[in-house]
Protein backbone atom coordinates (compact mmCIF):
# COMPACT_ATOMS: atom_id res chain seq x y z
CA UNK A 1 0.00 0.00 0.00
CA UNK A 2 1.54 3.30 -1.01
CA UNK A 3 1.53 6.47 1.01
CA UNK A 4 -1.30 8.00 -1.00
CA UNK A 5 -3.64 5.01 -0.47
CA UNK A 6 -2.78 4.89 3.24
CA UNK A 7 -3.63 8.57 3.60
CA UNK A 8 -6.99 8.12 1.87
CA UNK A 9 -7.92 5.16 4.11
CA UNK A 10 -6.93 7.06 7.24
CA UNK A 11 -9.06 9.97 6.08
CA UNK A 12 -12.06 7.64 5.51
CA UNK A 13 -11.63 6.12 9.00
CA UNK A 14 -11.48 9.58 10.50
CA UNK A 15 -14.66 10.69 8.71
CA UNK A 16 -16.51 7.51 9.71
CA UNK A 17 -15.39 7.93 13.30
CA UNK A 18 -16.61 11.51 13.41
CA UNK A 19 -19.93 10.48 11.83
CA UNK A 20 -20.49 7.73 14.40
CA UNK A 21 -19.68 10.17 17.19
CA UNK A 22 -22.18 12.67 15.82
CA UNK A 23 -24.82 9.94 15.53
CA UNK A 24 -24.16 8.79 19.09
CA UNK A 25 -24.37 12.32 20.44
CA UNK A 26 -27.50 13.01 18.38
CA UNK A 27 -29.20 9.84 19.59
CA UNK A 28 -28.44 10.68 23.18
CA UNK A 29 -29.75 14.20 22.71
CA UNK A 30 -32.95 12.97 21.04
CA UNK A 31 -33.54 10.39 23.74
CA UNK A 32 -33.10 13.04 26.41
CA UNK A 33 -35.48 15.40 24.59
CA UNK A 34 -38.09 12.64 24.18
CA UNK A 35 -37.88 11.80 27.87
CA UNK A 36 -38.25 15.46 28.81
CA UNK A 37 -41.25 15.83 26.49
CA UNK A 38 -42.86 12.72 27.94
CA UNK A 39 -42.51 13.96 31.52
CA UNK A 40 -43.94 17.33 30.54
CA UNK A 41 -46.97 15.99 28.64
CA UNK A 42 -47.59 13.25 31.21
CA UNK A 43 -48.81 15.85 33.73
CA UNK A 44 -51.58 16.81 31.28
CA UNK A 45 -52.67 13.27 30.33
CA UNK A 46 -55.71 11.52 31.82
CA UNK A 47 -57.12 8.02 31.87
CA UNK A 48 -60.90 8.02 31.36
CA UNK A 49 -63.48 5.37 32.29
CA UNK A 50 -67.15 5.59 31.30
CA UNK A 51 -70.14 3.26 31.34
CA UNK A 52 -73.27 3.24 29.19
CA UNK A 53 -76.93 2.66 30.10
CA UNK A 54 -76.35 -1.10 30.11
CA UNK A 55 -73.41 -0.68 32.52
CA UNK A 56 -70.88 -1.71 29.88
CA UNK A 57 -67.54 -0.05 30.67
CA UNK A 58 -65.18 1.55 28.18
CA UNK A 59 -61.87 3.33 28.65
CA UNK A 60 -59.87 5.92 26.79
CA UNK A 61 -57.41 8.76 27.17
CA UNK A 62 -57.83 12.51 27.57
CA UNK A 63 -55.78 15.67 27.91
CA UNK A 64 -56.15 18.51 30.42
CA UNK A 65 -56.66 21.63 28.27
CA UNK A 66 -58.07 24.35 30.54
CA UNK A 67 -57.05 24.82 34.19
CA UNK A 68 -59.48 27.69 34.82
CA UNK A 69 -62.54 25.77 33.64
CA UNK A 70 -61.06 22.37 34.68
CA UNK A 71 -61.62 20.80 31.26
CA UNK A 72 -60.37 17.49 29.90
CA UNK A 73 -60.53 16.95 26.13
CA UNK A 74 -61.14 13.51 24.63
CA UNK A 75 -62.96 11.79 21.76
CA UNK A 76 -66.75 11.73 21.61
CA UNK A 77 -66.63 7.97 21.09
CA UNK A 78 -64.74 7.57 24.37
CA UNK A 79 -67.64 9.00 26.39
CA UNK A 80 -70.39 7.66 24.09
CA UNK A 81 -73.81 8.59 25.46
CA UNK A 82 -72.56 8.90 29.03
CA UNK A 83 -73.12 12.16 30.87
CA UNK A 84 -70.40 11.37 33.42
CA UNK A 85 -66.92 9.87 33.54
CA UNK A 86 -64.24 8.80 36.00
CA UNK A 87 -60.95 10.60 35.39
CA UNK A 88 -57.48 9.62 36.64
CA UNK A 89 -54.25 11.57 36.37
CA UNK A 90 -50.81 9.95 36.81
CA UNK A 91 -49.74 9.12 40.34
CA UNK A 92 -46.14 10.35 40.13
CA UNK A 93 -43.55 9.38 42.73
CA UNK A 94 -39.90 10.38 42.53
CA UNK A 95 -40.43 11.68 39.01
CA UNK A 96 -41.89 8.42 37.69
CA UNK A 97 -45.57 7.51 37.19
CA UNK A 98 -47.16 4.43 38.65
CA UNK A 99 -48.14 2.62 35.48
CA UNK A 100 -49.95 -0.46 36.81
CA UNK A 101 -53.63 -0.26 35.87
CA UNK A 102 -54.52 -2.21 39.00
CA UNK A 103 -52.95 0.48 41.20
CA UNK A 104 -55.48 3.07 40.01
CA UNK A 105 -58.48 0.76 40.24
CA UNK A 106 -57.51 -0.27 43.76
CA UNK A 107 -57.10 3.37 44.84
CA UNK A 108 -60.04 4.78 42.92
CA UNK A 109 -61.37 6.80 45.89
CA UNK A 110 -58.02 8.48 46.42
CA UNK A 111 -56.88 8.96 42.82
CA UNK A 112 -60.05 9.39 40.71
CA UNK A 113 -62.24 12.40 40.07
CA UNK A 114 -65.84 12.33 38.83
CA UNK A 115 -66.25 14.30 35.63
CA UNK A 116 -69.29 15.70 33.84
CA UNK A 117 -69.52 15.52 30.07
CA UNK A 118 -70.40 19.13 29.18
CA UNK A 119 -69.85 19.26 25.42
CA UNK A 120 -69.77 16.88 22.51
CA UNK A 121 -69.29 17.09 18.74
CA UNK A 122 -69.67 13.73 17.07
CA UNK A 123 -68.80 15.04 13.61
CA UNK A 124 -65.35 16.05 14.88
CA UNK A 125 -65.38 13.17 17.41
CA UNK A 126 -64.54 15.54 20.27
CA UNK A 127 -65.86 15.87 23.82
CA UNK A 128 -65.14 17.95 26.91
CA UNK A 129 -65.28 16.66 30.48
CA UNK A 130 -65.44 19.17 33.32
CA UNK A 131 -63.93 18.28 36.68
CA UNK A 132 -65.32 19.48 40.04
CA UNK A 133 -61.90 20.74 41.11
CA UNK A 134 -58.47 21.26 39.61
CA UNK A 135 -56.52 17.99 39.76
CA UNK A 136 -53.53 17.98 42.09
CA UNK A 137 -50.15 18.16 40.31
CA UNK A 138 -51.79 18.22 36.87
CA UNK A 139 -50.88 20.95 34.40
CA UNK A 140 -52.98 22.20 31.50
CA UNK A 141 -51.24 21.56 28.21
CA UNK A 142 -50.23 24.37 25.87
CA UNK A 143 -52.36 24.26 22.72
CA UNK A 144 -50.51 25.01 19.48
CA UNK A 145 -51.70 27.97 17.43
CA UNK A 146 -51.30 26.28 14.04
CA UNK A 147 -51.38 22.82 12.50
CA UNK A 148 -48.37 20.59 12.34
CA UNK A 149 -46.80 19.75 8.96
CA UNK A 150 -45.84 16.54 7.13
CA UNK A 151 -42.49 15.18 8.23
CA UNK A 152 -42.72 16.67 11.71
CA UNK A 153 -41.94 14.48 14.67
CA UNK A 154 -44.81 13.95 17.12
CA UNK A 155 -45.14 12.18 20.46
CA UNK A 156 -48.26 10.60 21.96
CA UNK A 157 -49.25 9.22 25.35
CA UNK A 158 -52.09 6.75 25.68
CA UNK A 159 -53.65 4.02 27.76
CA UNK A 160 -54.05 0.97 25.50
CA UNK A 161 -56.85 -1.28 26.66
CA UNK A 162 -54.98 -4.50 25.87
CA UNK A 163 -52.14 -3.61 28.25
CA UNK A 164 -51.78 -3.88 32.01
CA UNK A 165 -49.91 -0.58 32.09
CA UNK A 166 -50.93 3.05 31.52
CA UNK A 167 -49.22 6.23 30.30
CA UNK A 168 -47.59 4.52 27.30
CA UNK A 169 -45.29 6.68 25.14
CA UNK A 170 -45.15 6.43 21.34
CA UNK A 171 -43.09 8.47 18.87
CA UNK A 172 -43.96 8.97 15.24
CA UNK A 173 -43.92 11.19 12.19
CA UNK A 174 -46.65 13.16 10.48
CA UNK A 175 -47.51 11.64 7.09
CA UNK A 176 -50.08 14.21 5.99
CA UNK A 177 -52.57 16.85 7.13
CA UNK A 178 -55.86 17.02 5.22
CA UNK A 179 -59.67 17.15 5.44
CA UNK A 180 -61.00 13.66 6.10
CA UNK A 181 -64.61 12.49 5.75
CA UNK A 182 -65.36 8.90 6.70
CA UNK A 183 -67.63 6.48 8.52
CA UNK A 184 -66.65 4.42 11.53
CA UNK A 185 -68.41 2.20 14.04
CA UNK A 186 -68.95 5.42 16.03
CA UNK A 187 -70.73 7.31 13.24
CA UNK A 188 -69.94 9.70 10.41
CA UNK A 189 -66.98 12.04 10.81
CA UNK A 190 -65.73 15.06 8.94
CA UNK A 191 -62.69 16.92 10.27
CA UNK A 192 -59.18 18.13 9.51
CA UNK A 193 -57.04 15.08 10.18
CA UNK A 194 -53.40 14.60 11.06
CA UNK A 195 -52.24 11.27 9.66
CA UNK A 196 -49.25 9.86 11.50
CA UNK A 197 -46.92 6.92 11.23
CA UNK A 198 -47.36 5.68 14.78
CA UNK A 199 -49.56 2.95 16.23
CA UNK A 200 -52.79 3.84 18.07
CA UNK A 201 -54.64 1.10 19.92
CA UNK A 202 -58.13 1.00 21.45
CA UNK A 203 -57.81 2.91 24.71
CA UNK A 204 -55.33 5.41 23.24
CA UNK A 205 -58.21 7.40 21.72
CA UNK A 206 -58.33 10.98 22.98
CA UNK A 207 -54.67 11.01 23.96
CA UNK A 208 -52.44 14.06 23.33
CA UNK A 209 -50.37 14.30 20.17
CA UNK A 210 -47.64 16.89 20.75
CA UNK A 211 -44.73 18.51 18.94
CA UNK A 212 -41.14 18.77 20.19
CA UNK A 213 -42.10 21.68 22.44
CA UNK A 214 -44.82 19.65 24.14
CA UNK A 215 -47.60 21.69 22.52
CA UNK A 216 -50.84 19.94 21.62
CA UNK A 217 -51.14 19.63 17.83
CA UNK A 218 -53.86 16.94 17.72
CA UNK A 219 -55.54 14.18 19.70
CA UNK A 220 -55.48 10.51 18.76
CA UNK A 221 -58.69 9.30 17.12
CA UNK A 222 -58.34 5.97 15.29
CA UNK A 223 -56.03 3.74 13.28
CA UNK A 224 -56.14 2.48 9.73
CA UNK A 225 -57.72 -0.98 9.32
CA UNK A 226 -55.24 -1.60 6.48
CA UNK A 227 -52.13 -0.68 8.47
CA UNK A 228 -51.81 -0.58 12.28
CA UNK A 229 -48.85 1.80 11.92
CA UNK A 230 -51.00 4.48 10.27
CA UNK A 231 -53.13 6.52 12.66
CA UNK A 232 -55.61 9.35 12.32
CA UNK A 233 -55.78 12.27 14.74
CA UNK A 234 -58.02 15.34 15.09
CA UNK A 235 -56.10 18.48 14.17
CA UNK A 236 -55.58 21.33 16.64
CA UNK A 237 -57.58 23.77 14.48
CA UNK A 238 -60.66 21.56 14.94
CA UNK A 239 -59.95 21.44 18.68
CA UNK A 240 -59.75 25.24 18.91
CA UNK A 241 -63.00 25.71 16.98
CA UNK A 242 -64.78 23.12 19.11
CA UNK A 243 -63.72 24.72 22.38
CA UNK A 244 -64.72 28.19 21.16
CA UNK A 245 -68.21 27.15 20.00
CA UNK A 246 -71.32 26.89 22.16
CA UNK A 247 -71.26 23.70 24.17
CA UNK A 248 -73.81 20.99 23.56
CA UNK A 249 -74.33 17.92 25.73
CA UNK A 250 -74.60 14.41 24.35
CA UNK A 251 -78.09 12.94 24.03
CA UNK A 252 -79.16 10.79 26.97
CA UNK A 253 -79.16 7.05 26.28
CA UNK A 254 -82.58 5.74 25.20
CA UNK A 255 -82.82 3.27 28.07
CA UNK A 256 -82.04 5.98 30.63
CA UNK A 257 -84.49 8.36 28.98
CA UNK A 258 -87.35 5.83 29.10
CA UNK A 259 -86.58 4.98 32.71
CA UNK A 260 -86.50 8.66 33.69
CA UNK A 261 -89.89 9.15 32.04
CA UNK A 262 -91.34 6.12 33.86
CA UNK A 263 -92.22 4.42 30.57
CA UNK A 264 -92.42 0.63 30.69
CA UNK A 265 -90.38 -0.91 27.91
CA UNK A 266 -88.63 -4.02 26.70
CA UNK A 267 -85.42 -4.39 24.74
CA UNK A 268 -86.15 -5.92 21.34
CA UNK A 269 -83.87 -8.49 19.71
CA UNK A 270 -82.72 -5.72 17.34
CA UNK A 271 -81.47 -3.69 20.30
CA UNK A 272 -84.22 -1.06 19.93
CA UNK A 273 -86.73 -0.46 22.73
CA UNK A 274 -90.38 -1.49 22.45
CA UNK A 275 -93.21 0.29 24.24
CA UNK A 276 -96.73 -1.19 24.31
CA UNK A 277 -98.81 1.96 24.46
CA UNK A 278 -102.54 1.88 25.23
CA UNK A 279 -104.05 4.54 22.98
CA UNK A 280 -107.69 3.63 23.56
CA UNK A 281 -109.61 1.47 25.99
CA UNK A 282 -108.33 -2.04 25.51
CA UNK A 283 -106.30 -1.05 22.44
CA UNK A 284 -102.50 -1.17 22.40
CA UNK A 285 -100.01 -0.23 19.73
CA UNK A 286 -96.34 -1.22 19.72
CA UNK A 287 -94.02 1.78 19.42
CA UNK A 288 -90.27 1.51 19.01
CA UNK A 289 -87.61 3.97 20.14
CA UNK A 290 -84.23 3.69 18.43
CA UNK A 291 -81.32 2.45 20.50
CA UNK A 292 -78.96 4.97 18.87
CA UNK A 293 -79.38 8.58 17.88
CA UNK A 294 -78.60 9.96 14.45
CA UNK A 295 -76.81 13.21 13.78
CA UNK A 296 -75.89 15.64 11.06
CA UNK A 297 -73.09 18.01 12.07
CA UNK A 298 -74.38 19.28 15.45
CA UNK A 299 -78.03 18.25 15.00
CA UNK A 300 -78.94 15.11 16.97
CA UNK A 301 -82.11 13.17 16.14
CA UNK A 302 -83.95 10.29 17.85
CA UNK A 303 -86.31 8.04 15.85
CA UNK A 304 -89.67 6.86 17.22
CA UNK A 305 -91.84 4.64 14.99
CA UNK A 306 -94.66 2.12 14.84
CA UNK A 307 -95.29 -0.65 12.34
CA UNK A 308 -98.89 -0.70 11.08
CA UNK A 309 -98.99 -3.21 8.26
CA UNK A 310 -96.88 -5.83 6.48
CA UNK A 311 -98.07 -6.80 2.99
CA UNK A 312 -96.85 -8.73 -0.02
CA UNK A 313 -98.66 -6.24 -2.21
CA UNK A 314 -97.50 -2.69 -2.70
CA UNK A 315 -99.86 -0.03 -1.26
CA UNK A 316 -102.57 1.10 -3.64
CA UNK A 317 -102.49 4.52 -5.25
CA UNK A 318 -105.50 5.50 -3.16
CA UNK A 319 -103.76 4.53 0.09
CA UNK A 320 -100.56 6.31 -0.91
CA UNK A 321 -102.50 9.51 -1.62
CA UNK A 322 -104.20 9.26 1.79
CA UNK A 323 -100.85 8.78 3.49
CA UNK A 324 -99.43 11.82 1.73
CA UNK A 325 -102.37 13.97 2.76
CA UNK A 326 -102.16 12.76 6.37
CA UNK A 327 -98.40 13.31 6.48
CA UNK A 328 -98.92 16.95 5.56
CA UNK A 329 -101.48 17.30 8.36
CA UNK A 330 -99.57 15.60 11.18
CA UNK A 331 -97.82 17.69 13.82
CA UNK A 332 -94.99 15.24 14.42
CA UNK A 333 -93.66 12.69 11.97
CA UNK A 334 -94.99 11.21 8.74
CA UNK A 335 -95.89 7.96 7.00
CA UNK A 336 -93.24 5.83 5.33
CA UNK A 337 -93.42 2.74 3.13
CA UNK A 338 -90.34 0.52 3.17
CA UNK A 339 -89.51 -2.78 1.52
CA UNK A 340 -87.68 -5.45 3.54
CA UNK A 341 -85.32 -8.20 2.39
CA UNK A 342 -88.26 -10.61 1.98
CA UNK A 343 -89.90 -8.36 -0.57
CA UNK A 344 -92.65 -7.31 1.84
CA UNK A 345 -93.95 -3.76 2.09
CA UNK A 346 -93.93 -2.21 5.55
CA UNK A 347 -96.28 0.64 6.42
CA UNK A 348 -94.65 2.67 9.21
CA UNK A 349 -95.45 5.87 11.02
CA UNK A 350 -92.22 7.54 12.07
CA UNK A 351 -91.33 10.63 14.06
CA UNK A 352 -87.92 12.20 14.51
CA UNK A 353 -87.29 14.60 17.36
CA UNK A 354 -84.34 16.43 18.83
CA UNK A 355 -82.32 13.78 20.65
CA UNK A 356 -81.52 16.25 23.42
CA UNK A 357 -85.22 16.85 24.15
CA UNK A 358 -86.38 16.12 27.73
CA UNK A 359 -88.10 12.86 28.64
CA UNK A 360 -91.52 14.58 28.58
CA UNK A 361 -91.03 15.28 24.86
CA UNK A 362 -90.16 11.65 24.20
CA UNK A 363 -93.19 10.48 26.19
CA UNK A 364 -95.47 12.82 24.23
CA UNK A 365 -93.99 11.69 20.92
CA UNK A 366 -94.52 8.02 21.79
CA UNK A 367 -98.16 8.75 22.62
CA UNK A 368 -98.69 10.68 19.38
CA UNK A 369 -97.10 7.95 17.24
CA UNK A 370 -99.18 5.26 19.00
CA UNK A 371 -102.43 7.15 18.39
CA UNK A 372 -101.80 7.87 14.71
CA UNK A 373 -100.51 4.35 13.98
CA UNK A 374 -103.25 2.71 16.07
CA UNK A 375 -106.01 4.61 14.28
CA UNK A 376 -104.63 3.62 10.88
CA UNK A 377 -104.26 0.04 12.08
CA UNK A 378 -107.94 -0.01 13.02
CA UNK A 379 -108.88 1.55 9.70
CA UNK A 380 -106.98 -1.03 7.66
CA UNK A 381 -108.27 -3.82 9.90
CA UNK A 382 -111.78 -2.59 10.80
CA UNK A 383 -113.79 -3.88 13.72
CA UNK A 384 -117.53 -3.54 13.25
CA UNK A 385 -118.02 -2.77 16.94
CA UNK A 386 -115.70 0.22 16.85
CA UNK A 387 -116.60 3.70 15.78
CA UNK A 388 -115.08 4.88 12.56
CA UNK A 389 -111.28 4.81 12.82
CA UNK A 390 -111.11 7.39 10.06
CA UNK A 391 -113.10 9.83 12.17
CA UNK A 392 -110.85 9.16 15.16
CA UNK A 393 -107.73 9.67 13.08
CA UNK A 394 -109.10 12.89 11.64
CA UNK A 395 -109.88 14.24 15.09
CA UNK A 396 -106.37 13.54 16.35
CA UNK A 397 -104.84 15.21 13.30
CA UNK A 398 -107.02 18.25 13.84
CA UNK A 399 -106.27 18.61 17.59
Amino acid sequence: MNTSERSVRNLIRCILGLAMAVIAVGTGTNASADSENYNRVLKSTAWIITSDADDETSTGTGVYVDAEKRLVLTNAHVVGDSRSAVVFFPDIKDGLPRVERKHYLTNVVKLAQPGKVVAIDRRRDLALIQLPKAPENAEAITIAETSTTPGSKVDTIGNPGDSDVLWVYTAGRVRSVYDKKFKSSHGEHDFRAVETQSPIKPGDSGGPVVNDEGQLVAIAQSFSPQSPLVSFCVDVLEIRKFMAEGWKQAPIATKTLLENAGIEHEKHSTGHYRVDFEYATGKKQQVFVAKNTEYYQRADVRRVWSLVQVSKESPSTELMMRLLRQSSATKIGSWAVEKNDNGEFLLIYMAKLDATSPDEAVSGTIEYVAKIAGAMNSELNPDAKEKSAAATLASWLAD
